[in-house]
Order: structure tokens, then sequence, then C-alpha cells
């Protein structure tokens, strides 16, 4: 089969097309699937170019994606061949860049019956990671809140962003501020329901007084941590809540949440159940909650870009993930 690899660690120049065998459902929960579309996330690039993160030659790259399913493993009761289906992957076994993939069912979904493959394809690995971060982390409680909480979204025009933006909204019903700087990313970050949008490249709370707000209950952060993370603290509340995704907590002086404030930071990461093997059967319960939340029409579409599947577009949808700059999702169609 067809696949893009990387042959070591490196920039878009280490993404080579090569054919590989075709896998085979052997393994239990093991679901084959034909793909569809994949989309970009940072973590291809950043196990492209880390090798802390796992890359090494011949690693197929590729987290979201959704299918067909045309083989399944001797225990797999929850999906079969024929079966349309999205899912964004296990950082440890070979990636969705490729005309198959095994894929532990337990971790997979079903596809939103409304949206094509490649829409689909846009949703499962920021989906997860809201929703752990939401509901998991911040344990914040869905339903009209009693107290008009508000929650920060750092970097709302990002896929995370944007979809932390729709679930904190439609969910919770909570008062929404997501940062953006540039006319298109305030434009989508609006679109998907934010309240409000502050300027990240100016002080934030000087930009959260222009709009009535002196704290934030919550703040859920798409960039590295040492980049704002006194800012952060700033404009948290008491007893506030910070969430985040990402590195960059190595050096971090965490006394600013302790005194006076006893606010608490979080962190999550959506592979850390696959590669663990803590109740992986908690994602596939949650993307099928979100296939019906799309279906219902109350979740909007997160892909922005489309491109076709092809080893020179991947490296160019590498090089727009690594600018920093999107806006959305980049999804790629097989």
């Amino acid at each position: 089969m067809k696949a893009v690899c990387i042959s070591g660690i490196g920039g878009t120049e280490v993404l080579v097309e090569k054919e590989f065998p075709k896998p085979s459902a052997t393994q239990p929960f093991d679901l084959l699937v034909e793909v569809k579309a994949v989309s970009m996330n940072p973590v291809d690039f950043k196990v492209r170019s880390v090798s802390a993160f796992g890359g090494a030659a011949d690693k197929i790259l590729g987290y979201d994606a959704s299918g067909v399913v045309v083989e399944v493993g001797p225990k797999c009761t929850r999906f079969k061949p024929g079966d349309e289906v999205f899912y964004a992957g296990d950082i440890t076994r070979q990636g969705s860049n490729a005309a198959f993939q095994l894929i532990d069912e337990r971790i997979v979904g079903k596809k939103p019956s409304s949206l094509s493959f490649t829409d689909a394809a846009a949703f499962p690995l920021v989906a997860i990671t809201a929703y752990e971060a939401l509901f998991e982390r911040m344990c914040i409680p869905e339903g009209p809140p009693s107290d008009n909480k508000t929650i920060l979204i750092v970097a709302g025009a990002g896929g995370l962003g944007a979809m932390t933006i729709q679930l904190a909204k439609k969910l919770c019903n909570m008062r929404v501020v997501a940062t953006a700087s540039r006319d298109s990313s305030i434009a989508f970050c609006k679109k998907m329901g934010a309240d409000f949008t502050i300027n990240h490249r100016n002080n934030y709370k000087e930009e959260l007084k222009k709009i009535g707000i002196d704290q934030v209950d919550y703040i859920m952060n798409c960039i590295d941590l040492d980049k704002n993370f006194d800012q952060c603290c700033d404009v948290l509340a008491p007893f506030g809540k910070i969430c985040s995704p990402t590195t960059g907590a190595e050096k971090l002086d965490v006394s600013k949440l302790f005194f006076p404030k006893a606010a608490s930071l979080s962190f999550v990461c959506m592979f850390t159940r696959s590669m663990l093997g803590v109740e992986p059967e908690v994602q596939h319960a949650l993307l099928n909650r979100v296939s019906r939340l799309i279906d219902s029409g109350l979740l909007q579409p997160l892909a922005t870009e489309k491109l076709a599947w092809s080893r020179d577009n991947l490296a160019e949808a590498h090089k727009k993930s690594e600018s920093g700059g999107m806006i959305g999702k980049l999804v790629l169609t097989m």
C-alpha cells in the first residue's frame, strides 16, 4: 500500500512516499480502515521534528482520520466491515497517512452521517482534547451556569481553540472570550460562538478590562505555557483553573497559582488512554457523542482548507501548521 513516512528526524524533507505491506486485523480489537481523509495537527510536525515524541525512520505520521472499515479483529463488537468511522489515532502505532490503517476500535467513533469524509476528519483529535480538558481536567459542569462563569481560550482560531469555543458555548453556556489578532481569526472565533475576542499581542488584563471583564474562571491555553503563564495567572479568578495541552511547563513558577488564589493547573493529552491502556473505550463513547452533536446541527465544521492527499501536499500542510497561523483545520482527501 502507498504511505508517506519519515526517513528520520528533521524538516519536511524527511517526508517520503513509500510502499508498505497492507496490514491485517489480527489483534483482538483492531479495525483495518481504508483511509479516506486525514487532517493536520501540531503533533504531526512535532513527531517529525523532535525525537522525544517518538519519531523514527519509516514511522507513518497522521492521527486524525476518517474512512471505511474493511476488516475487524476477533474480539471486535462495535464495528463491522462497511461502517464509516472517524478517529484520532494512537501515537505509538503507524499513522493515517496511508491507504490503510490499523486502529483499536475502542478509540474509534461512528462518522457523522451529515458530513463528508473530508469534513469528518477535522474533528477527532481536537474534539477529544477539548472535551477532556473542559469536563475531565477542569470539571466544568454541563448545562446553564448558575453564575455566568467565564472561560478564556488562548489561540481561539486554531482547530483546538475553535472546538473548545463550541463545546464551552453549546454544552456549558459559558461566557466565552477567545484570543485572536487578525481580522480573519477574529471573525472565525465569533463564527464558532465566542462572545468576545481580545488581542493576544497586548496585555491580557488590559484587553479584558476593555470588554468589562476583570477576571476569568477558566483558561484553555492552546499555546506553550512558558509564553504566557504569568499573564494567565494575572487574569485568573480565585480557585480558577488553567488547562494546557502543550509543552513549555518545565520551568514555570507554579507558586503564583497557590498564593493567594489557590488556583490549579492541569494538563490534557488525548493519547494517554491509548498509550497507557486507561479505559480507551471512553474515547469511543466520546466520539460517538460528538458525532451525534454534529448530526444534530449543534457543532459547526472546522475544516477551512482542503487539499488532495500527496507527499507534496502533506509537506505543505506541515509547513502551514508549523507556522502557527492556521485558522481551523487543514484536511487532505485520499
